[in-house]
């Protein structure tokens, strides 16, 4: 099925910048945070814009600068105006968008880009991940000025990096070694690596109801979903993108429901329990779509970001609720 978008798009041009991570609030329905460069991220600065959503679409409530791009965004876990971002000049940015001047604190330990970065989901587990062009993926308390671990094992770019949701201590990345690694933060070395594709993996996500399955996207155009039981082959595969998948993400309400972006220009649903798993089709971008996110709060509600400078949030019809 090929769709603009269900119901109302609610969407906002960036200005000179171009979107590269996208995320909804876990504690306000209405706020969202986008990293966005200038210079399609190659050079100049980058901004981070906190969004709102109103009656009349969406707004600029605020914008926070930063002198090299920004690549992506996570909210905190332990207050709802704290962010983090990661950039191209080897650093994660710590955000308090409840002050005039934003900025908290500076990471920089990564040599090279930091192109992920996640905080954990789990409670009293102050964490963040990162995973950076260097090759490397790091370990952060972000009340503490350092790194308290590197995780060395990846033999390229690491691009992404995800908290599991349901075991305390444990992350994935995704590299363009073609691998895709489960790790935990007690351990120095990966606990499992899984030959995922035959071509770089630029995004993973964990499902929100199976501690064990995980979906990555690959410059291969392909998704694959991998139970960590059994790695020898994929659980599902899922093709229909025409260039490289950005990022994936399962939906946080449908066990078997998960989106993609991609350099395509698209945004594509997917039900892998289905014969036919390809369930919607969106096409509202004109350049690389490169951000992604469901919202936890408002179920079927979806938001995504693109190299075309806008933001756009939707219900795609897949995930729609009907009226009653």
């Amino acid at each position: 099925m090929m769709a603009s978008a269900g119901g109302a798009t609610r969407a906002i041009r960036l200005p000179a910048r171009h979107g590269y991570a996208v995320e909804f609030s876990p504690y306000l329905p209405t706020r969202l945070a986008c990293a966005a460069s200038q210079n399609y991220g190659i050079s100049g600065p980058g901004t981070l814009f906190l969004l709102e959503q109103n009656g009349a679409g969406l707004i600029c409530i605020k914008s926070f600068e930063w002198s090299d791009a920004l690549f992506d965004v996570t909210w905190s876990e332990i207050g709802e105006s704290l962010l983090v971002t990661s950039s191209g000049d080897g650093s994660l940015q710590l955000w308090d968008t409840s002050k005039p001047q934003g900025l908290v604190q500076v990471f920089k330990e990564h040599t090279k880009e930091v192109y992920s970065v996640d905080w954990s989901q789990t409670r009293g587990e102050h964490l963040l991940v990162s995973g950076s062009w260097d090759h490397t993926a790091k370990l952060w308390d972000p009340s503490v000025g350092k790194s308290l671990c590197t995780f060395i094992g990846h033999e390229n770019i690491v691009y992404s990096t995800i908290w599991s949701p349901h075991i305390p201590g444990c992350f994935a990345s995704a590299s363009g070694d073609q691998t895709l690694r489960i790790w935990d933060v007690k351990m120095p070395v990966s606990k499992l690596v899984i030959p995922a594709h035959q071509a770089e993996i630029l995004s993973c996500d964990w499902c929100k109801y199976d501690q064990n399955l995980l979906v990555t996207g690959a410059v291969d155009c392909s998704l694959r979903g991998w139970d960590l039981r059994t790695i020898r082959q994929p659980l599902f595969e899922l093709h229909g993108h025409n260039y490289a998948v950005r990022r994936v993400k399962f939906s946080p309400f449908q066990a078997s429901v998960l989106a993609s972006c991609s350099y395509d220009f698209t945004v594509r649903f997917w039900d892998f329990s289905k014969p036919s798993p390809l369930i919607e089709t969106v096409e509202h971008h004109t350049e690389f779509t490169c951000g992604l996110d469901f919202s936890i709060l408002i179920p079927g509600q979806v938001v995504d970001c693109a190299w075309d400078e806008t933001v756009k949030v939707y219900t795609p019809s897949c995930l729609s609720i009907p009226q009653s």
